[in-house]
């Protein structure tokens, strides 16, 4: 398996990344994939020994039930920390509270603990935002992940599904800043 830089990070990740959107079965995910435990085990375990070391997830997946699935599948497995580069992301709605959803500074920070707990994780090596929260400026959001960098929750921080014209201001502002920078780029159908 070719290994590749992460942006113009000098972390290396596997050319292929093991997508988990058809682990769990919950909600308006049930539709997408209900894969269980031993499924699960199975696929990350096969990716894991082909050599891909790269498994990206997100909080909303199955309402937080793939990120438990992954974290349970490398405990179980017993890989090394690391030796796998874990990806999820932050966004999308995970209760019926009016801050459980969006990109403020308030369900970023609470959003990352719940994630770290599912995955059995003390960091997380990519955190993604995913897609663009109009009702929140990108200056708390980008602040707020930079805190999580500095705060050793997140090594990296990438984005999901962002128009190129905001992609640009966020890369401006974090420069201006002295923030962290986006190092990757998931975009729509990649």
């Amino acid at each position: 398996m070719k290994q590749k830089p992460l942006g113009r990070s000098g972390l290396y990740v596997s050319e292929l990344c093991l997508g988990t959107m058809t682990f769990g079965g919950a909600g308006f995910w049930k539709a997408i994939g209900t894969l269980g435990e031993r499924e699960v085990d199975r696929i990350v375990g096969t990716a894991l020994d082909a050599g891909i070391n790269f498994i990206d997830t997100a909080n909303v997946y199955s309402e937080g039930e793939s990120e438990t699935l992954v974290g349970s599948a490398l405990e179980r497995l017993k890989r090394r920390r690391d030796s796998v580069v874990v990806a999820t992301k932050v966004r999308g709605r995970m209760g019926p509270g009016v801050n459980q959803v969006g990109l403020s500074r308030y369900h970023i920070l609470s959003s990352i603990d719940d994630s770290l707990r599912r995955l059995r994780l003390d960091h997380v090596d990519l955190y993604q935002i995913h897609r663009y929260d109009p009702t929140t400026p990108l200056e708390e959001t980008l602040g707020a992940l930079d805190a999580l960098v500095r705060a050793g929750k997140v090594r990296y921080i990438g984005l999901s599904n962002l128009p190129a014209w905001l992609q640009m201001k966020a890369l401006a502002l974090q420069d201006a800043h002295g923030w962290s920078r986006f190092v990757s780029a998931q975009m729509y159908y990649t």
